[in-house]
């Protein structure tokens, strides 16, 4: 079922149809048969006006009309007059009543009259074909106005139904217009009767979902909490059995690296938890995206002149409205992406600009790139180009574009890779849509 409104008024209009149709077919069956017997009445009274004028014997008169003919008969069978379209024939039996008889080419309604008081039998005869014509114009005069007050009445149940949906539609853009992170009850008050079991079933859905949600949040505050703990307990034993059992340093020196992607494993997991929309709670402000570039860049400056890198902002002041913490968040998984995956004098370059479609960030470095193939996966949760241990030794666990992608999302922004055209690397590209109350929509010098 396309539309129930279409379905509705269908029904409604076929109902009705189907109503009108059967009280139609009853009216004109008994239309027909109250003009019928009102038509003999007629002609019983043509029979009694031509019973009461004198006539000549044996004269041939025209007809009064064209469904009219008429014959005077004297008891003893004798034709005293008849008219022009009948014949010289009796046109019925001279018996008292109705009949219906042929002559002259047409069928008709005869009816035999006895004059008493002059000794002769009348016979008036109508053309029944013009008899029935007569009947239906009258009947259909009286049904076409009815048959007529369909589109009326069509129109008058578009308007009913549509209006009696409008709850529905309401319903639906109160649903439309809800944030991912809102799940309060719906505000439809007294709903009808057939929506009252909709309503209280989002509700109710909306109410377990906020439950489970908050279950979640503690949970992964707890499992911050306690996962932590251990982790930097095993690192401080380590560092002391190096101390203590030196002939084992390369292997204590293994297992200090693997705890450490552990720590770093727990940490992105409970990140990208947290950071996707149905669990994150943004604080929604403006910024200026070209400071908090060269903020990040600050923070993260020291690791990239470690590693003998250079970086360098371009771009202008470009207001837009996000979230501080978690764009923070996305610049420096950036950036550290580009840094990790680039050999040693290597160029990383953010630029922050305006474009036709909004406000662009890009993060470009001059490392490998990566292939066609993958450029596809390495947004998907733990993927790595090369498996789990990528080509340039960097460690890493696949989740620092998958937290970037839910970022972005939370930001309505639209986040995409390329491999640079002018020469080697990659280039991460972020584009966050003009807000129509954001200072990004006025002129920047």
């Amino acid at each position: 079922m396309k539309s129930i409104r279409i379905f509705l008024v269908a029904a409604l209009l076929s109902t009705v149809t189907l109503g009108i149709f059967i009280a139609v077919l009853q009216g004109y069956r008994t239309g027909t048969a109250n003009a019928q017997e009102l038509l003999d009445k007629q002609l019983a009274d043509v029979a009694s006006l031509i019973a009461g004028q004198r006539t000549a014997g044996g004269s041939e008169v025209p007809p009064p009309s064209d469904r009219l003919a008429f014959q005077i008969w004297t008891t003893n069978g004798v034709l005293v007059q008849r008219t022009a379209n009948s014949m010289t024939e009796p046109i019925a039996v001279f018996e008292e009543g109705y009949r219906e008889g042929n002559f002259t080419g047409h069928r008709w309604r005869v009816l035999s009259h006895l004059d008493l008081s002059n000794r002769r039998w009348i016979l008036v005869a109508e053309r029944i074909d013009l008899r029935i014509e007569l009947a239906d114009s009258v009947v259909l005069e009286s049904v076409m106005p009815i048959v007529a007050s369909l589109p009326i009445i069509a129109a008058i149940v578009w308007l009913v139904v549509g209006s009696g949906l409008s709850l529905v539609r309401d319903l639906a853009v109160e649903l439309a217009d809800k944030r991912a992170d809102d799940l309060s009850r719906l505000k439809t008050a007294n709903p009808p009767v057939e929506l009252a079991p909709v309503v209280n079933a989002i509700n109710g859905l909306l109410r377990r979902l906020d439950e489970s949600i908050q279950r979640e949040r503690r949970f992964s505050a707890d499992a911050a909490h306690e996962l932590r703990t251990p982790i930097s307990a095993l690192k401080v034993h380590v560092h002391n059995l190096k101390k203590e059992l030196p002939e084992f340093a390369a292997q204590l020196q293994s297992l200090d690296e693997d705890v450490g992607r552990l720590g770093h494993l727990v940490e992105q997991m409970l990140l990208l938890y947290r950071m996707t929309p149905e669990h994150y709670q943004a604080n929604m402000q403006d910024l200026d995206l070209h400071s908090l570039a060269q903020s990040v860049i600050g923070d993260v400056y020291a690791e990239i002149d470690r590693r003998g890198q250079t970086i360098s902002l371009v771009g202008s002041r470009q207001p837009i409205i996000g979230d501080e913490s978690s764009l923070r968040i996305l610049l420096t998984n950036l950036i550290q992406n580009a840094s990790k995956y680039s050999p040693q004098d290597a160029a990383i370059t953010v630029q922050v600009d305006r474009g036709d479609l909004g406000v662009i960030l890009d993060v470009s470095d001059t490392g490998p790139g990566i292939p066609l193939t993958d450029l596809s996966r390495v947004l998907d949760r733990f993927y790595r180009v090369g498996g789990d241990r990528h080509t340039s030794t960097t460690d890493g666990c696949g989740l620092g574009l998958s937290i970037a992608r839910h970022i972005a999302e939370l930001h309505h922004a639209n986040l995409t890779l390329f491999n640079n055209d002018a020469g080697p690397g990659l280039t991460v590209r972020v584009i966050f849509q003009y807000h129509p109350h954001s200072m990004a929509d006025e002129a920047i010098d």
